[in-house]
C-alpha cells in the first residue's frame, strides 16, 4: 500500500528537483494541475497511469523509489556499454524469447508505455 503523504513529499522532491511550477510538471506529464494539487495535498491518491506518466517523462525517477522511498533518486543508472560482456549472460534463443536457465528468476514483466503490461514465467 502507497502512503499518500510519503508519495506527495517524494513527488514534490522531484517537481523541485526539476525547478518546475507545480502547472510546468502536469503539463509535461500530461495531467491536469488539479491532478497534481490533489496528490500533494494528499486529498487522492496516484493512480498507476499517473506513476507510468511521471516515469515515461523523467526516467531519472526510479518507480520503487517513487513508490515507496526504496532506491534513489535522481536514479544511478548503470551504462550498459560499461558492463563488460563477460558479465552478460543472456541467450536468445530463435524465436527472439530469452533462454533463461538460471533458477533464480521467478518472473519477468514488462511494461509498456500505454500503461499495459505482460508478465513471464521461465
Amino acid at each position: 500500500m502507497i502512503n499518500s503523504s510519503d508519495f506527495a513529499n517524494r513527488l514534490q522532491k522531484v517537481i523541485d528537483f526539476y525547478d518546475e511550477t507545480a502547472s510546468g510538471f502536469a503539463e509535461k506529464i500530461g495531467v491536469q494541475r488539479s491532478s497534481i494539487s490533489h496528490i500533494l495535498s494528499g486529498r487522492n491518491k496516484p493512480s498507476l497511469d499517473f506513476v507510468m506518466k511521471v516515469l515515461h517523462s523523467y526516467p531519472e525517477v526510479e518507480l520503487y523509489w517513487l513508490l515507496n522511498g526504496k532506491g534513489h533518486f535522481p536514479s544511478e543508472k548503470i551504462e550498459a556499454s560499461s558492463i563488460p560482456d563477460s558479465e552478460l549472460d543472456l541467450t536468445i534463443e530463435k524465436n527472439n524469447k530469452p533462454n533463461f536457465e538460471s533458477s533464480e528468476i521467478e518472473k519477468i514483466v514488462i511494461f509498456y508505455k500505454d500503461g499495459t503490461f505482460k508478465s513471464y514465467n521461465p
